[in-house]
């Protein structure tokens, strides 16, 4: 895909931000208003997916970091609200649904008498692995527009955005 693309919302915006605004002051904007509003259609395709099995964005998010957790697959709700960037009271009331559900169970931390740890369980793992193989598809059918080489070449160019912003894992 090579040579430049059509207009889109954000050049339409930008223009009439031009009347108000230097060139220089909304350079910026060309590309994180463009990521704002791609985030914008990739989390109204996941609700609508994960919707389909009873599921949120977030709550697919706290069972997929207990699926990635390892082989106990066990999280404290500390581990699991500071991992996902959540509130405390966040990351309870996402257990709190799914532990009804029967996706996830608390159970007592073994050495630490205040602590709670949360377990995947079949279950939430089954439901989990059914809503990320929907999903997949669809991904795939938002980059559509992309060649395989533009997505390598946008892979570096997040990759690069993003070692800027958040700390070495």
């Amino acid at each position: 895909m090579g040579g430049m693309a059509n207009k889109d919302w954000t050049d339409a915006l930008l223009d009439r931000l031009a009347a108000t605004r230097t060139r220089k002051e909304i350079e910026a904007y060309q590309v994180t208003a463009r990521i704002s509003r791609i985030a914008l259609h990739i989390a109204r395709h996941q609700e609508e997916v994960f919707g389909r099995f009873g599921l949120n964005r977030g709550e697919v998010g706290v069972l997929g970091a207990l699926l990635l957790a390892g082989s106990g697959q066990q999280l404290s709700p500390t581990q699991l609200f500071k991992g996902l960037m959540l509130s405390s009271a966040g990351i309870t009331s996402r257990l709190d649904r799914l532990e009804r559900r029967g996706y996830v169970k608390r159970s007592r931390h073994p050495s630490d008498r205040r602590g709670v740890l949360v377990n995947l369980t079949v279950a939430g793992n089954k439901v989990l692995e059914q809503a990320v193989a929907a999903d997949a598809a669809g991904e795939q059918e938002l980059l559509s527009a992309l060649t395989k080489e533009d997505r390598g070449a946008l892979v570096l160019q997040l990759k690069k955005l993003l070692t800027g912003l958040e700390p070495t894992p």
